[in-house]
């Protein structure tokens, strides 16, 4: 119970924090030390959970990735490319929900972390000129970015599930997709009611609006079929961009300048500082004890456990790697099981304050983020409700 109590302190002191308009980084530093004294860390562990946090190669290639997602962002909006996308889109497609969902949608095909920060301009500009709030446009962006986490092998989570449990990939991939159908259903549901009718472009469809879609295409094709990683395709799509575009000294040096942003490196180092600090602390370790040692029934427990380490890591591989080892020991290798574990794992991902898709949108649109919760809480459920009546129908 006292793990309990103190991990759900320092989750009221990040909403709170949060709510209070304070940079993101700054609240995830406040709430990694708070967790230290919590958990009365030792000096030597300190040292090793600040070592391991300089040393993980996944700090340095996300600085990179989400630096040079700024400088490619700047670039498309510099030379209007976003504008003829999205002109290009609505000559294709008309329909305005449609066009303002396609961003998010196959933007998320890629699992870039900070790909959330790459559609935002999109769902900002096909949402120009109309009542749609803040609010709402962070919902669409973040929401519509991830029913492929459910289902695409290209996303470590399931992957690592699949490898854990000895399920085969495609029984949890198809076990999964009601999952991810339903994040799309349910986002048309409660979004984009003020949304009518058919766009209307001032342009007509040309090799230019065409040829818009090269840059993102290249940087799908590489990372997606040739499995480049994300920080070595923008870099080299950054540099391709400002030569095409013939770039003067003055003008890279002021794309770099945006691209390395000090709010954006304080984020990183704030949520992956607390990302290693949750685990070395022992704090979800001991919460999965402790459920295990009070003989909760199956089904609860089968919920709880991931449902609260997504919600205190904000990632799927956290959820997965430290809590599916318990949940193949409670459950056993059955696929219904297991695909319930993973969507409510999941679950807590989308709705934790520190997954780093959520904290860009935030961020982007400078939007409250208790009313991007309260857009999605009713698709969570929805959610959440199918996957107890799968579980109960194919048990």
């Amino acid at each position: 119970m006292p793990d309990l109590i103190k991990v759900s302190a320092v989750f009221l002191i990040i909403l709170i924090l949060l709510r209070r308009k304070i940079h993101v980084g700054i609240v995830m530093l406040i709430a990694a030390v708070a967790l230290i004294f919590l958990y009365r860390m030792s000096w030597p562990s300190i040292k090793l959970t600040t070592w391991n946090f300089i040393s993980e190669p996944v700090l340095i290639k996300l600085t990179f990735a989400l630096s040079f997602i700024r400088m490619f962002e700047l670039i498309l909006r510099e030379q209007n490319i976003l504008s003829d996308m999205m002109d290009t889109i609505k000559n294709i497609f008309r329909n305005k929900k449609i066009v303002t969902v396609s961003m998010p949608l196959l933007i998320g095909l890629v699992p870039s972390v900070g790909g959330a920060y790459f559609s935002a301009p999109m769902v900002d500009e096909a949402t120009r000129n109309t009542n749609i709030s803040a609010e709402e446009k962070g919902f669409i962006n973040y929401w519509f970015r991830h029913p492929w986490e459910y289902i695409l092998p290209l996303y470590p989570g399931i992957l690592l599930a699949s490898a854990i449990t000895k399920i085969e990939l495609h029984n949890l991939i198809i076990a999964n997709l009601i999952y991810a159908v339903l994040i799309v259903i349910t986002g048309f549901l409660f979004a984009m009611h003020d949304l009518k009718g058919s766009t209307v472009s001032e342009k007509k469809l040309s090799l230019k609006g065409l040829w818009s879609f090269f840059p993102l295409a290249a940087v799908l094709l590489l990372v997606v079929i040739f499995h480049v990683e994300l920080h070595y395709t923008l870099l080299a799509a950054v540099i391709f961009l400002l030569l095409f575009y013939r770039y003067s000294l003055r003008n890279i040096f002021k794309v770099i300048k945006h691209g390395f942003s000090l709010d954006m490196i304080l984020l990183i180092l704030g949520v992956m500082f607390f990302k290693e600090v949750i685990e070395n602390s022992g704090a979800v370790k001991n919460l999965s004890n402790f459920f295990l040692q009070e003989g909760i029934p199956v089904l609860p427990l089968l919920f709880i456990l991931p449902f609260i380490t997504g919600i205190l890591t904000g990632l799927t591989l956290g959820f997965v790697g430290s809590t599916f080892p318990f949940v193949l020991s409670i459950a056993g290798p059955s696929v219904s099981a297991i695909s319930f574990a993973f969507c409510a794992g999941f679950l807590g991902v989308l709705l934790s304050p520190v997954h780093i898709c959520l904290v860009l949108t935030r961020e982007y649109f400078k939007a409250d983020i208790g009313g991007i919760y309260k857009m999605m809480a009713p698709g969570c459920f929805i959610i959440f409700a199918a996957s107890i009546l799968q579980y109960f129908i194919t048990h």
